[in-house]
This record gives structure tokens, sequence and C-alpha cells, in this order.
């Protein structure tokens, strides 16, 4: 009985993420997510006791950690730091182009509308980047890069490829993407 409850939970939070993903977190209704996971109402709020925003917060932690593994797998397999930003860069934009502009980040998309009105979700939206920060940060070190450079580095590409992202979103544009990876290889040194 576990891992069927285990494989309801994880439906939810995938549905979720991929409805917060296009819609937002406004944008996203429970009983949308609930149709898309193929789950009864009741598994809602037995998994998700704390609601929507528990459900938006574990989607959103998802997406953190599947970048994290991203950048992870990166680091093992680009000879640099400037290489690991841009095949970072391209594949979220790849991402975005296949989807018809419909998906972003899905943490920007919730930070952006609760970041004044949640302090949980924003509080978990901050984390996610500051740990998407480091990570980079730690990658540029290895370049090389002092410690407050690597830092300052890290915070300027987040910034600008989170931009770009949506950007590339608003305007239904690979433009401001490919823009954006120029700068960072200028940037670094390209």
């Amino acid at each position: 009985m576990a891992v069927k409850g285990d494989e309801t939970r994880a439906r939810l939070v995938d549905a979720a993420r991929t409805l917060v993903e296009a819609k937002g977190y406004y944008g996203t209704g429970l009983n949308e997510v609930l149709a898309l996971a193929g789950a009864p109402r009741g598994s809602l709020y037995h998994h998700f006791p704390g609601g929507k925003d528990q459900l938006i917060g574990e989607a959103i932690a998802a997406a953190g950690r599947e970048v994290d593994d991203v950048v992870a797998a990166l680091v093992a397999t680009t000879p640099t730091s400037k290489d690991l930003l841009l095949d970072m860069l391209n594949g979220l934009a790849d991402r975005m182009v296949a989807a018809d502009y419909a998906k972003g980040c899905p943490v920007a998309t919730v930070a952006l509308e609760v970041a004044a009105t949640n302090d949980g979700l924003q509080s978990l939206c901050a984390g996610i980047y500051a740990g998407w920060q480091r990570s980079l940060a730690d990658a540029l070190r290895v370049d090389g890069h002092d410690t407050t450079e690597a830092d300052d580095l890290a915070a300027t590409v987040l910034a600008m490829i989170e931009g770009s992202l949506v950007l590339a979103r608003a305007s239904r544009s690979r433009t401001p993407v490919d823009q954006v990876g120029r700068r960072i290889a200028k940037l670094l040194g390209g």
C-alpha cells in the first residue's frame, strides 16, 4: 500500500510542477492538479495536509533539485565553468522552445507571484536560488576565480539566465537567451 501511496504523491507533485510552470501559483487549481495526476481528492489532503502551499512548495523544490542534478552532471562533464553555464543555458532554452514557451522556471514563476504575500514560499524560492548560486560559485572557483569574484559572477550569471528565460518566454523568442549566452561567454573569457 505504501508504494501506491508514494506513486500517487509523486504524481501529484509532478502534476503541480507541470501546471505551476505553465500557469503559476494562482493559475494552478487543485482540481486541475488532481485531474492531471489521476488522483482522488482525498489523496491531496492525505499527502499534503498543508494544502496548496505545501504541494506547490514540494513541486518547486523538486524543480530545484532537478537543476542541482543538471549542474552536478555538467560539472563532471564540462571542462570549464563557461562551458557548464552555456550548456545549462542552452538546455533550459531548448526545453522552453520544445514546450512552445509554455514552460519556464517554476521557481521564478512562483517567486514573482508570491514574494510579497507568502513568506513560506518566498523563503523556499530564496533558498533554491541561493543553492543554485552556491553551485555556480563553486564551479567558478574551480576555474580559478577567488571567492568574492566567484560569488559575484555566480549572482550575475544566475540573474542573467533567469532574466533571459523570462524575456524569452514573454517574447516567445529564443533571442534573449542567445544574447545572454554571448554575454556570459564574453564575461568568462570567450
